[in-house]
């Protein structure tokens, strides 16, 4: 994969200062390690949509959500998807927390940006997949993002079966296991909006209707 740097220094709360040398002889470390650990495993699930009186039902699920209201306006239908870098991660994060801190530290930031990138990456193939049928995309948006309810992930996971499929499973407080994992629900319209998969915090349009 190809490491996106400018992702973990800002994970890392870079805002444009010199980088130190060693920083940057972690990073390359930690993007090495990451590299020979991680399992990257991605999988999704098409459900249709429907809105009424600001309730979203997508069939496993009902929930009321303003910001995911506004980003999937004019969706029909909704991808579910989750991905993981699996278990290997966690062993490697719980190492370094153990015996070299300043290297969990960057391990934490360039393990966040390698599974951003790996979706990134898998939500590009589906865009061009459901473009190639005449549906348009939106941005993918988690459960505990804005308004659209954590509790969500209760219904997501069995929807999914996240935990038989790809190793995925979720805790009584609503944390996945692996810890790198994620979940989000993708609209899918017949109106073309050209966003891009990497979300409304990329995009210059400030003016969109759909922005989160």
């Amino acid at each position: 994969m190809e490491w996106n740097e400018r992702e973990i220094l800002r994970y890392l709360g870079h805002r444009g200062q010199e980088i130190p040398e060693n920083v940057e002889e972690l990073i390359k470390e930690c993007e090495r390690e990451l590299e020979q650990m991680a399992s990257p495993r991605a999988m999704w699930k098409e459900y249709p949509l429907s809105i009424q009186d600001h309730v979203l039902d997508m069939g496993f699920l009902q929930t009321r959500s303003k910001s995911l209201e506004r980003n999937l306006r004019d969706c029909e239908r909704v991808i579910l998807f989750a991905a993981t870098l699996g278990s290997k991660v966690d062993v490697l994060l719980h190492r370094y927390n153990m015996i070299q801190m300043s290297k969990a530290v960057v391990m934490q930031a360039a393990s966040v940006a390698m599974l951003e990138t790996f979706c990134d990456e898998k939500n590009q193939e589906l865009k061009n997949s459901y473009e190639a049928k005449g549906w348009y995309l939106r941005p993918r948006f988690s459960p505990g993002y804005g308004d659209f309810p954590l509790e969500c992930q209760r219904e997501i996971a069995p929807a999914l079966e996240m935990g038989k499929r790809i190793g995925i499973n979720l805790t009584d407080t609503l944390l996945m296991m692996p810890s790198k994992s994620v979940t989000a629900v993708i609209g899918a319209s017949r109106l073309p909006r050209n966003c891009t998969v990497q979300g409304c915090e990329v995009c210059a349009k400030r003016d969109c209707a759909y922005r989160r």
